[in-house]
């Protein structure tokens, strides 16, 4: 099968581009021909202010290069990844013209939530949900610019009256049936949503918790939930160490707090196999997010390297994680629930045990190379058939 696929990076390197590059090298070493076309945000900053709406809304030039693509390759499908802001979605109309057969992964919230995250002010925010956009330009809630904000909401409004959305996709993929459920609620067609997670590889092995502490990775942000983190191990008074991996706007607070909170350490930003080495040694994982994540990808990881996951009960993650088998599930925002299920994994090093070799046959089961390929198999598919429906 020859695939096109495509996927606009972001400033910094982060999770949704390495699952787009892992997809491209899955397909690769199946035998598959991937052309892959790039677009690197970073182009943004050589346009002026004016310019960048105007892309946002439609790229002729990424149009034109799309276009000129799929009719020099002429690949059975078009598979999209994320066209904000610099491809925009003039990429699924320019495959349309050529009448490929167009699938989209859905990695954020964007086609429905001006922020892509369902998040304002420290809690969810569904205002827009199924609505046009425009309280999310009053609030300014894509980088708090109502200007800017206006752009993206100016973009959803513009493609759902040109259809882009219910008719220019033929399948889209959540990572989940929670998202699944979200973007049914926000008036994608439901018949074309279908879930597919993502997946772990090279598969990095489990690992057996020696280390003894607990570790959170992610981006030090609001809605990760790094304050109520913060807040659990104040109360638990050292009875456990806790390392934490990443960066961002708090890590100003994570650093203050490593200067009174005992075993408490601040490791930054680290490559991946630095990561898996930390996740295998750790009892387990605190995934405390307070948003809807679309899918939880540490979480997987972290099943991978038999290690369970004390997650926030919201949003994909809490049906990711099985509360009582691969881990546990606590109220999100609430530290005080947070540090009881910690001292409670704490007294219980059997139920422990039992979580670690749930988790890494959790991972066996649904989250493995192979598995995920099965499952984009059987989405192209799907894809080529509607292609072959819609030209019949």
């Amino acid at each position: 099968m020859r695939i096109f696929k495509m996927h606009t990076y972001y400033q910094q390197r982060g999770g949704e581009d390495e699952s787009f590059a892992a997809e491209v090298a899955l397909l690769r070493e199946r035998g598959h021909e991937v052309l892959a076309l790039t677009f690197h945000n970073q182009e943004l900053d050589r346009m002026p202010p004016w310019r960048q709406g105007l892309v946002t809304l439609w790229n002729q030039e990424a149009y034109r290069r799309v276009r000129e693509a799929v009719r020099q390759h002429r690949p059975d499908l078009v598979h999209v990844h994320n066209t904000f802001p610099l491809a925009s979605p003039a990429v699924v109309h320019a495959a349309k013209a050529e009448g490929v057969p167009v699938v989209m992964t859905l990695r954020n919230y964007r086609l429905l939530c001006v922020n892509a995250l369902f998040f304002r002010e420290g809690r969810v925010c569904e205002d827009c949900l199924g609505r046009l956009p425009w309280r999310g330009v009053v609030r300014g809630c894509y980088r708090g610019s109502p200007l800017a904000s206006g752009v993206v909401a100016a973009m959803l409004t513009t493609h759902r009256a040109l259809g882009t959305w219910a008719r220019g996709v033929d399948v889209y993929i959540a990572l989940t049936e929670f998202a699944r459920r979200k973007f049914m609620e926000g008036g994608l067609p439901a018949e074309k949503i279908v879930v597919k997670p993502n997946f772990v590889h090279p598969d990095p092995g489990a690992g057996e918790g020696r280390g003894g502490y607990a570790l959170f990775v992610g981006r030090l942000s609001p809605e990760k939930g790094v304050r109520t983190l913060l807040q659990a191990w104040v109360r638990l008074q050292g009875k456990v160490p806790l390392k934490v991996v990443g960066d961002g706007p708090l890590a100003g607070e994570v650093r203050q707090a490593v200067k009174s909170l005992a075993g408490m350490e601040w490791l930054g930003r680290r490559n991946p196999d630095e990561v898996y080495a930390l996740m295998r040694d750790a009892a387990f994982l605190v995934f405390p997010s307070e948003w809807y994540e679309t899918f939880g990808r540490v979480a997987i990881e972290a099943f991978a390297s038999g290690t369970p996951v004390l997650a926030a009960n919201i949003g994909a993650v809490a049906e990711v994680t099985d509360h009582g088998r691969t881990g546990l599930l606590f109220r999100p925002g609430d530290p005080e629930d947070l540090a009881s299920k910690v001292e409670w994994l704490l007294t219980h090093p059997g139920e422990l045990a039992r979580m670690r070799r749930e988790a890494r046959a959790e991972y066996e089961a649904k989250y493995t190379a192979e598995r995920n390929y099965q499952l984009l198999m059987e989405i192209y598919g799907q894809a080529l058939e509607a292609g072959h429906r819609r030209r019949g």
